[in-house]
């Protein structure tokens, strides 16, 4: 019975991969390898290893934007990129009994002083014992022991929301997720504080119609030319990625939507979430995670500062299927980091350059799979690799905050300076 059980399934899953482009790219997972030589035969072993070897590749997926010029982020291309110059790697909190898994770095800079944001927990992803943890460091590379800034209880799972900063007062905000199993709505919460160590109470975050802002709040806000703070919401049902924005300086209410038309998808969430956006020529563009799994970086963009969107469209950009990071250096240039593997691989970390906005077109290494650092614990929903780039730009420096096998929270630092002296 179980070889005829196996013998179904494989046909099933040969199935499944020939019609999954991106499947295909990431191949087999170790898991799934080990449970077939364990359980399949050797006939239905040959199958699914031809299967995994046609000659499909994520060009088969059409792009609908010419992103990246053809084959520069390729396997070929990425083992024979450059590393940034004068590239630095600070850990801010190494994972450790009773935090063992920590996630969603996100960085800024306030008073002159840095700033990173996680949530982390005992052992697996967004589990009930969840904290939102924060750290400070005087120079962005030695970071003080972390403090806790919010914990989840009574039910409900705390995670943070990333920060905002209008030079006098320092923004956190948290997504509470009530019952996240359920998925009823959840909602943003927003404390204050001048200095960062002493907070004031958590207060509901309001919209321009003074109604509380449900959803996920994602952890991208930064400003856009006139003024406007960006960011997107992720509303119920499910997580569906709204734009939201505010001409109210302080980040903490007159929020609006904006409006951005959905590409077909079946699930609970869009096709597109957890977006970053850069700005070019005074057009904003946002630039999603897509869950379809193209393993391409989709792209929508903005006339009118972020009011209204257009149709999302895929790009040629690979990714690892998992957040991104965008945004503009001080002299314009847009840049993206992500993980362009074209699988669920979250390796290696890439910096790609634009001066247009359309056409990226100068790629740095940031991480390969050589510097990644083995695995240490167990967990749920664990995984190797740079997990959720979100970055800070400074006078002088780019910021790469994310999580190393989502144990340790990492910050890369590239010198502005020697990033330009390789033109």
């Amino acid at each position: 019975m179980a070889g005829d059980l196996c013998y179904t399934n494989a046909i099933g899953f040969k199935i499944k991969v020939l019609g999954m482009d991106g499947f295909i790219a990431g191949h087999f997972s170790f898991a799934l390898k080990r449970w077939v030589s364990r359980n399949c035969s050797r006939k239905v072993r040959r199958v699914l290893a031809l299967a995994a070897l046609l000659p499909f590749t994520l060009s088969a997926v059409a792009a609908d934007v010419q992103l990246i010029p053809e084959g520069s982020l390729s396997a070929e291309a990425l083992a024979a990129l450059p590393h940034a110059p004068r590239v630095t790697h600070h850990t801010v909190f190494k994972g450790k009994s009773g935090a063992q898994y920590n996630h969603g770095a996100v960085m800024i800079t306030h008073k002159g002083r840095y700033f990173m944001q996680w949530q982390s927990s005992a052992q697996d992803e967004d589990a009930p014992d969840t904290q939102v943890l924060y750290a400070i460091s005087e120079d962005g590379e030695h970071w003080y022991k972390p403090r806790v800034m919010a914990s989840s209880g009574n039910g409900s799972l705390i995670t943070n929301g990333g920060w905002w900063s209008d030079g006098d007062t320092l923004v956190a905000y948290f997504n509470v997720w009530p019952n996240k199993q359920l998925q009823t709505p959840g909602y943003v919460l927003y404390t204050t504080s001048t200095d960062g160590l002493i907070w004031q109470p958590a207060k509901h975050l309001k919209m321009a119609d003074g109604t509380d802002v449900n959803g996920i709040i994602e952890q991208d806000l930064h400003i856009t030319p006139s003024g406007r703070i960006l960011t997107t919401l992720h509303r119920y049902p499910g997580l569906i990625a709204t734009p939201m924005f505010t001409d109210n300086p302080s980040g903490t209410g007159e929020w609006q939507f904006g409006e951005l038309p959905h590409l077909a998808f079946e699930g609970k969430t869009s096709r597109e979430i957890e977006p970053a956006w850069f700005s070019t020529n005074n057009q904003l563009t946002m630039v999603f995670r897509d869950k379809a799994s193209s393993f391409r970086v989709l792209t929508s963009t903005s006339n009118d500062d972020g009011e209204h969107w257009s149709q999302p469209e895929i790009t040629n950009m690979p990714d690892a299927r998992a957040k991104l990071s965008a945004g503009n250096l001080p002299n314009g240039v847009a840049f993206i980091v992500n993980c362009p593997s074209g699988s669920k691989t979250r390796m290696p970390l890439v910096l790609s350059l634009s001066d247009n906005g359309s056409s990226f077109n100068r790629f740095f290494m940031l991480r390969n799979e050589a510097s990644n650092i083995p695995m240490r614990y167990e967990g749920k929903y664990k995984r190797v690799g740079f997990s959720y780039p979100k970055s800070w730009v400074t006078e002088d420096a780019l910021y790469v905050a994310y999580a190393e096998n989502k144990e340790d929270i990492v910050v890369t630092k590239v010198p502005l300076s020697a990033l330009f002296k390789t033109q």
